[in-house]
Order: structure tokens, then sequence, then C-alpha cells
């Protein structure tokens, strides 16, 4: 019986990480199609077209966010959304996360760092979350710091702390590949990058 769960868990552990990634990906995909799908006639959808239509979309509004009207109109639009009470804390968590990742952004350093805790040699692997001391609130502007994002393993989550910018280290690894190595506590190696 032990060997029998033993194989189980293996099936499991291996299964499931591919299921749920396609999962996602078919969900995105058929959450696409079925909004933009039934837009189309019948007399000319084809099964994908509601896929290829959000893909347009996407591609148009990033071509129009790189014009200064359509950014004046959206951040007059985007206003409703810091204003409204419950929709306020959502949207700006959402955008901030989304605008970490924007391939426009300028980063200061690398992102993925080690942060040394005090005299004890323990050391974490987070990501630079804000490095400019201007952007944090006014008690916190004082110190040369940094903030920066440290997840936990095997779970969502984590703590945002700030730490002295004498007490980190840049990794030479990618966003990825920390997250990947932190959630999973070390368990699948770092990979090198040359």
């Amino acid at each position: 019986m032990k060997i029998l769960g033993k194989y189980i868990l293996t099936g499991l552990i291996t299964l499931l990480p591919v299921i749920l990634t396609l999962y996602l990906l078919y969900w995105l995909a058929d959450s696409a199609e079925t909004l933009l799908g039934g837009l189309i006639p019948h007399q000319i959808y084809l099964p994908g077209m509601g896929m290829a239509a959000a893909l347009l979309v996407a591609l148009t509004v990033g071509v129009l966010m790189h014009t200064v009207l359509i950014q004046r109109l959206f951040m007059r639009g985007e206003r409703i959304f810091y204003r409204l009470p419950l929709v306020k804390s959502v949207y700006s968590a959402m955008r901030d996360f989304m605008d970490y990742f924007s391939p426009t952004r300028k980063r200061e350093f690398e992102q993925v760092v080690s942060v040394t805790m005090g005299d004890t040699g323990i050391r974490l692997v987070g990501f630079v979350t804000q490095a400019n001391p201007t952007l944090l609130p006014d008690a916190l502007q004082g110190d040369d710091s940094v903030l920066v994002y440290l997840p936990m393993s095997y779970m969502i989550g984590g703590y945002a702390v700030l730490v002295p910018r004498a007490s980190i280290q840049t990794l030479n690894m990618s966003m990825e590949e920390a997250m990947r190595f932190v959630l999973t506590a070390g368990v699948t190696g770092a990979s090198t990058r040359s």
C-alpha cells in the first residue's frame, strides 16, 4: 500500500502543474472566445476567431497607449476607479502589480536580490519593488533604504520589508528563475545564466 501511495503522489506531483497551467490557458482562451466570439456574425464565425479578436484588441490597445491623447483619456477614466470605495483598493493593487512587470518600467538596478538579515548571516531571496526613496511614505524616506518583497515558499504571499541598501546584493537570476526557486523552497535548484 505504501508503494501504491508513493506512485499516486508522484503522479499527482507530475500532473498537477501541467493540468493547472493548461486549465488556466484554456480558461483564458475560452473566456476570450465567449466574450468576443459572440460579437462576430455567425455567417463568418470560425472557432478561434474570438481568441484572435482578443489578441487584436490587446495589440490595438497597446499601440494606442503609446499616443499622448489616448494616455490622457485613459488617465481621466482611471480616476473614476480610484474614487470608488471598494474598487479603488482592488484596482490600485492590481495596477501596481501589473506595472511592476511592465516592459516600459525603468529599473534602477537588478530586480532579484539577496537580503542579508543583520549579523545572523541569514540571506533571503527577494524582489526590489521600490528603489526610489522619494516614492515611499514620508515616515520611511529618511534612510537610504529600498522596499523588497520577500515571497514565501509553497504558498502565495510574502512580506514587503524596508531594508538598508547596504543589506542587499543583486543576484544573477531572472525573476522567473528566482520565483520558481523561492516558491519551491530551492527544491528545483537554480539554473545559472552566463
